[in-house]
């Protein structure tokens, strides 16, 4: 299905599945070194994904794949927090996304049709990333990227790598610089590394990738030392003073500096012309002697990259444009029903095993109903499928349709294959018929029950070591852990329990277990609604709340005042900028109804919620509530709203008593009115710009 087709409720379904795929890629990718996936197959499936976030922007969560970057660190190594963030890239797959990327940024910077904007292009090195801090010209440590926080402590390997300088060279590098770069491994010194591992009668490296970070995280730095790797330096985090004026220079700088940089970056002006870049690298791939995945692309003026600033996970002012992917063929063995959280049921195929790309693929979600029926998709078919696009792996189109003997088109059950009781398709939030069919017996379904469960242990929510899907599993079958608060009670209640006896289990390991429990009985604000797995509330609008309200018992008052959909406390909730109604209905239904109410209830008296931090007092607007109409002249509105939020201030999209300021621009009208008749502290574009310096 197209996205321009889809319902909200649709979107939602598959934003949600497409996640869940991509966290256990990443987790895979980052932290094991053993991706699953090609990298074209993986970023086609975050393609699929980012469309849909565009087009349904309300449903983006803060646990969102786009939204973040890699895997938590392993717990090998040290740890080593970023002082600048690590981030990722968005990525770009063909010419019109190129097109629409130089489009964004010139849009959101308001720069005149007939002004250039320069940008570089450069080879995207298929290695493993890493920063590497230096204070006054010295190596002082290094850490792998890890989840773009906090990374591994690499110094000692990353010493040993012999163009990585100990040392600063020439002269001008500031007293604190952060160099970031990809270590990788040629593709001649693979071919001898394989050749003398083979000898040795170990197995092979499957490519240079994994042979690099295998290679840069080993404990003992003499094994690291042994490995050809290499480093290409081509940004920065932190520093203490400007390396430049554009990014161009800078990297040349840090070349100077004693780092290899790449000669095949190139000044653009146009897309047209950081695609015929890209065409010539990709032509000329083979002959690199290292692995690229594509090329990236970045905004020359590093004035422009300041204004154009990043948004959670990326920056905006840069782009990686994207290798495509492969295909497959096999046959659809059978079609099982998975139940899910809020009780989806789920179609999926399982396959006849095929390799794709290297990874061997045996099953594929299949979406809904509705998705089966419009490919006619039926349990012997041979189909086309791609590890990419809308799921991982993705069934693209039956290949024998017209054979002899094809079985029976497949019919979702109308029952819940777990608790069998009744599946609907209800009604989605524009009163259409909803995509999804859904088990009605909530959380009585023991789907449901285990599927929130698992969720609210998850790594986003409460991530409690040593309780994963397992375990809940266990816990749930035993009768033990029917909800959350039956898990903050599991040690108390362990006499009886004796968890240490059981298969599997030891004294150490329920130790360990009851002690990161008891690490969990305070949380914070934005955790603790997410972990409730409210639909429509991803850590996104969670964390959107959590800024907005601050208190928890403020939050939990306005919700119970919002529980008729009409009056203030409601329409505060719609006004939070990010918020939109279907979420916001989906907030107040669930927090108001008797059986949540007692879970939530029965959760606090073993939990205390941390209320969020008030935004710094730096900026004069901080924890201000600003609202921006009319046409914006000086300024993009996007531009003026990432602006706003970075300082601090709360934006939302109407006028209430609780407006601080209102910035109007030519055209404005009903909200300067009610500014206006509320006492609204109203500024232009200028005052607003003068007021936040």
């Amino acid at each position: 299905m197209s996205v321009e087709s889809l319902t909200q409720a649709q979107a939602k379904m598959k934003i949600n599945m497409l996640s869940m795929e991509i966290r256990a890629l990443d987790e895979l990718y980052y932290k094991d070194d053993a991706p699953k996936v090609s990298d074209a197959e993986y970023d086609a499936l975050r393609q699929r994904l980012i469309a849909l976030e565009t087009a349904f922007p309300k449903l983006i969560a803060k646990n969102s794949p786009t939204q973040k970057v890699g895997a938590k660190p392993s717990g090998k190594f040290g740890k080593i927090t970023h002082s600048v963030p690590m981030l990722s890239l968005d990525n770009a797959f063909n010419g019109e996304d190129v097109r629409d990327f130089v489009g964004r940024v010139r849009k959101f910077l308001n720069i005149d049709p007939n002004k250039s904007v320069d940008f570089t292009a450069e080879p995207k090195i298929d290695g493993l990333s890493a920063s590497i801090r230096y204070e006054n010209g010295k190596l002082i440590h290094a850490a792998t990227r890890g989840d773009g926080r906090i990374g591994e402590d690499i110094t000692a390997n990353i010493r040993t790598l012999n163009n990585v300088p100990h040392v600063l060279t020439g002269t001008g590098w500031p007293d604190i610089l952060e160099v970031r770069g990809e270590v990788y491994i040629s593709h001649a010194d693979f071919e001898a590394m394989n050749k003398q591992v083979e000898a040795e009668g170990k197995d092979a490296y499957k490519n240079p990738r994994n042979a690099a970070a295998g290679s840069l995280r080993q404990i003992d730095p003499s094994i690291t030392a042994k490995r050809p790797l290499k480093f290409y330096a081509y940004a920065w985090g932190e520093v203490s003073a400007p390396l430049a004026d554009t990014q161009y220079e800078a990297v040349q700088n840090l070349g100077a500096w004693g780092f290899s940089v790449n000669s095949l970056t190139k000044i653009c002006k146009s897309s047209g012309e950081l695609i015929s870049h890209y065409e010539g690298i990709d032509t000329a791939r083979s002959e690199l002697g290292y692995d690229i995945d594509g090329v990236v692309y970045k905004v020359n003026d590093l004035a422009l990259q300041e204004r154009l600033g990043f948004v959670s996970r990326a920056p905006r002012w840069a782009i990686a444009h994207k290798f495509a992917a492969e295909k497959a063929s096999t046959t659809i063995e059978d079609i099982d029903i998975q139940v899910g959280r809020t009780g989806a049921l789920t179609p999926v195929a399982r396959l006849a095993p095929v390799t794709v790309g290297g990874v061997v693929v045996s099953n594929a979600t299949l979406h809904n109903e509705d998705e089966i029926r419009r490919k006619d998709i039926r349990i012997g078919d041979r189909v086309e499928i791609q590890r990419a696009g809308d799921v991982i792996p993705q069934v693209l189109r039956v290949l024998d349709a017209d054979r002899e003997g094809r079985s029976a088109p497949f019919i979702l059950p109308k029952k819940c294959p777990v608790c069998h009781a009744d599946a609907v398709r209800g009604m989605d939030e524009k009163g259409k018929e909803d995509v999804i069919r859904r088990c009605t017996n909530g959380i009585a379904c023991p789907a449901q029950a285990i599927e929130s469960l698992k969720h609210f242990v998850s790594r986003r929510a409460y991530d409690i070591d040593g309780m994963g899907v397992k375990q809940i599993e266990g816990f749930y079958e035993r009768e033990l852990v029917r909800e959350p608060a039956d898990i903050f009670t599991l040690e108390a209640r362990n006499d009886e329990i004796q968890l240490e006896k059981w298969e599997g289990w030891g004294a150490l390991s329920a130790t360990n277990l009851f002690a990161a429990i008891t690490e969990r009985r305070e949380i914070s604000f934005q955790r603790f609604l997410y972990a409730l797995g409210i639909r429509h509330v991803g850590h996104g609008n969670a964390n959107l709340l959590a800024k907005h309200y601050l208190s928890f018992d403020k939050f939990i008052r306005a919700i119970k005042g919002a529980a008729p959909k009409i009056g203030e406390d409601w329409f505060e909730l719609l006004s939070i900028d990010g918020m939109g109604e279907a979420a916001t209905g989906s907030l107040v239904d669930f927090l108001n109804m008797p059986q949540n109410v007692k879970i939530v209830r029965n959760l606090l008296e073993h939990v205390t919620v941390i209320d969020a931090e008030a935004p710094s007092a730096d900026s004069v607007v901080a924890g201000k509530t600003v609202v921006f109409t009319g046409k914006l002249e000086l300024f993009s509105r996007d531009e003026a709203k990432a602006k706003a939020q970075s300082l601090g201030a709360k934006v939302s999209g109407s006028v209430s008593k609780n407006t601080d300021y209102l910035v109007a621009g030519p055209g404005a009208g009903s909200k300067l009115k009610k500014a206006e008749g509320l006492g609204v502290k109203v500024v232009t574009e200028a005052e607003w710009l003068a007021l936040i310096g």
